[in-house]
């Protein structure tokens, strides 16, 4: 790994924020993918995005048993009944853990996560928000590690910021790499696990001989200093940094009406985790 302190360029495109930037690329990732398992928020406004860009034919599955799903705005929950009404099918949930998600049938799932750490995993459950303050809750695990486990391979997309990416977790949710190699293959996690880290300043993805994350890609004017200032360890960056694409007018596009469809509709997806 090299201290390479270059940034992408930005001379092509600006008419866009780092938040769409992070949707498109997170989006682009799942080109070629079958099936993804979708979680609220930040990924599932990338896997919809895919479905309308990248890879129309995608299946979304969502934790609440609808398959295929194909709403037109971007859906409030995983209750949301947009999901039902547009899916190919809708199983019970034990179905759709213990013979969908545990019998490897899903490609791809997508996860956010409100703490990352150096080896991917995933904290969704609690903060510690300091001395003499009570903890801070949050959402909860969900089915993420169950998709975590068993998926072919898992995404992640998330904001960038000292916040997010920390040295340890203040509670492990969902594994990832645990504490590095061979640590998913002990415990039984068929498997890949997490394969890349999409944020709004770049791309994170594990390096193949210590699991650690590593800095692969940067987005269009950002620098590396920038991330690693923005990241709770000492971020290593990879020999062969690259730069992602500014995303296209017809991304754009695409990703702002699935946006504008939740809006027009009185509805509203709410604050991406």
């Amino acid at each position: 790994m090299t201290d390479n302190t270059t940034s992408a360029d930005n001379t092509t495109r600006t008419d866009f924020t780092r938040d769409e930037l992070m949707e498109v690329n997170a989006a682009r990732a799942l080109a070629g993918a079958r099936t993804c398992f979708v979680g609220i928020g930040l990924p599932s406004t990338a896997a919809n995005l895919a479905r309308a860009t990248v890879n129309p034919d995608l299946v979304l599955i969502y934790e609440s048993g609808t398959i295929g799903s194909k709403p037109t705005r971007l859906p409030l929950s995983i209750g949301d009944g947009e999901l039902a009404e547009t899916a190919d099918a809708v199983v019970p949930v034990p179905e759709m853990f213990n013979y969908w998600l545990q019998g490897g049938r899903i490609d791809v799932g997508f996860l956010g996560a409100a703490q990352v750490d150096r080896y991917a995993n995933i904290n969704t459950t609690v903060v510690n928000r300091g001395p003499d303050k009570p903890e801070g809750r949050l959402p909860g695990a969900g089915g993420a590690p169950e998709i975590a486990s068993n998926c072919g391979k898992v995404l992640m997309v998330l904001r960038h910021s000292t916040r997010n990416f920390v040295p340890e977790l203040d509670f492990v949710t969902t594994l990832g790499h645990g504490a590095g190699p061979g640590d998913r293959k002990k415990l039984g996690m068929p498997g890949a696990g997490p394969v890349a880290v999409i944020t709004d300043l770049g791309v994170l993805r594990p390096d193949p001989a210590t699991a650690e994350l590593v800095l692969t890609e940067l987005h269009p004017g950002v620098s590396v200093e920038q991330v690693r200032a923005a990241t709770g360890w000492e971020l290593r960056v990879s020999d062969g940094l690259g730069a992602t694409e500014p995303p296209t007018p017809q991304e754009l596009a695409a990703l702002r009406a699935l946006k504008n469809a939740g809006k027009s509709s009185g509805k509203s997806s709410g604050k991406d985790a």
